[in-house]
């Protein structure tokens, strides 16, 4: 495996999340109940596996390394304005949870930012699976995929915060508001 499968494997695993977060936002617009608990794990997800783990993945390492070669600069700087554009849809997704969870009826606000989120991950994901594309055949060496997948894979937390992630969406997809 290369680092570039690895990325593609996360985004399987960020479509997945994808699913559960268009089904809550479709309920919470047709007035079904969803727990707060469960949006409180979709955000979790979206902050413990987009942001820490895989944005830090082609952030820290990926992307330098396809910089490093001066190619496809232009793609890169757009990514890092998306992924700095999900955290400000995530933040706000947890603003209104939180408002909701004191007492306002933020039930809109939550669906509304939540719909964002999906939009903006069908788009981005689109865009960087063309982008490994690229960079895999005309860029990083062999050599360099396996040095970052082996750097991916030496993170021992990850492993574990991964194993969590994926027993939460596990979880989201068999909750009744979501195979309903």
């Amino acid at each position: 495996m290369s680092a570039t499968d690895l990325l593609r494997q996360d985004h399987l695993k960020i479509k997945r999340l994808e699913k559960v977060i268009v089904k809550c936002y479709q309920q919470l617009y047709a007035g079904k109940n969803i727990p707060l608990s469960d949006i409180e794990k979709i955000n979790f997800v979206i902050a413990e596996f987009l942001d820490s783990i895989h944005y830090s993945r082609e952030e820290d390492s990926y992307f330098a390394c396809v910089a490093s070669y001066d190619s496809l600069r232009d793609e890169i700087r757009k990514f890092m304005i998306e992924h700095e554009f999900s955290r400000r849809i995530a933040k706000n997704i947890n603003k209104h949870l939180q408002e909701w969870k004191d007492g306002k009826n933020s039930r809109e606000p939550v669906a509304r930012f939540l719909r964002t989120y999906s939009i903006y991950l069908d788009d981005h994901l689109k865009k960087e699976d063309e982008f490994f594309n690229k960079a895999e055949a005309e860029i990083i060496s062999k050599e360099e995929e396996q040095a970052m997948y082996e750097q991916f894979q030496s993170v021992m937390a990850v492993s574990t915060k991964m194993q969590t992630i994926l027993e939460q969406i596990d979880y989201l997809e068999k909750q009744d508001w979501f195979v309903s």
